[in-house]
């Protein structure tokens, strides 16, 4: 994407899994004068064991509603798997931006607008939500200590091995340019949590623009299915394999090996004060307090 778009075909790409007691409270808090912008909602129910199919479905038949597509699975396709399967969705029905929202809400849907803005202006091929931006937020907001500090000593290796400088690589509040996302393989993706590094690694590798805005945190009482030392593993292990493939040693298989360095100049990061919080999405998480299912 190097211009900017009039009118894109905004999508939202909903991923869920056990997420009855959230879905519809977290789709309600898509902004009202938002809405009209949206093409379509995609929930994706990732097999879930409970109602999520259902009161996706409920949601997707009020009159207040974006046109919403809701799809089960068959059989658990995994994080990564259920994030392919949306992406290629959206680039089936036409969409020229998608945003991975997490059923549970620990991601802030009022944070849309927000989102999409660097991708409407032509200025990035992809947006990254970061708790990270703004000092101290990401611990008010809840995070436990261990999970910050794993994920800022994650983020520094992960920045040094790819010589990159964003503040945060492992939220799941993101926004793609889909033309973007034809020109990457994630389809060869990992299916597990380490997908969300793998194609940041793609994306890096093939020189598209990475913006990063500030988002808040939000930990409550939601159920986490990663493995945290399992999840630490993996993700180094990708960014070390691909450091070693672009000095020559070794290949990978969701990635060809690169022509020329083009990482270096891919990252784009935005001061705290140019896309504020607004103060009442971290009051809507603080307002929930029933049982969450879904990806952390």
């Amino acid at each position: 994407m190097t211009s900017s778009l009039a009118q894109p075909r905004i999508g939202i790409l909903v991923v869920a899994y056990n997420a009855a007691s959230t879905l519809s409270a977290t789709l309600d808090r898509v902004p009202a004068d938002f809405r009209d912008r949206i093409a379509e909602v995609l929930v994706l129910d990732d097999a879930s064991h409970d109602d999520t199919f259902a009161h996706g479905q409920a949601w997707a038949q009020r009159p207040d509603t974006p046109s919403t597509l809701v799809m089960r699975h068959a059989k658990n396709l995994g994080y990564g798997g259920n994030q392919k399967a949306g992406y290629k969705l959206a680039m089936e029905r036409g969409l020229d931006i998608v945003v991975l929202l997490h059923g549970d809400g620990q991601y802030a849907p009022e944070m849309l607008p927000e989102m999409v803005a660097p991708l409407e202006r032509g200025e990035c091929e992809a947006v990254m939500g970061s708790r990270m931006m703004e000092k101290g937020a990401a611990r008010r907001g809840g995070m436990p200590l261990y999970k910050f500090l794993g994920n800022r000593i994650l983020t520094r290796i992960e920045n040094t091995l790819l010589h990159a400088e964003l503040t945060e690589f492992h939220s799941g509040y993101r926004a793609y340019s889909t033309a973007a996302l034809r020109e990457i393989p994630f389809d060869r993706n990992t299916d597990d949590f380490d997908f969300d590094t793998q194609i940041i690694v793609q994306l890096l590798h093939a020189g598209k623009r990475i913006r990063e805005i500030p988002i808040p945190t939000y930990y409550g009482d939601e159920i986490c299915y990663v493995n945290g030392m399992r999840y630490a593993k993996d993700v180094i292990k990708d960014v070390l394999a691909y450091r070693l493939m672009t000095m020559g040693i070794g290949s990978l298989d969701w990635l060809p090996k690169p022509s020329s360095d083009a990482v270096a100049d891919s990252v784009i990061s935005v001061k705290d004060d140019d896309f504020p919080v607004p103060d009442d999405a971290g009051e809507h998480h603080r307002a929930e307090e029933t049982a969450r299912a879904e990806v952390t």
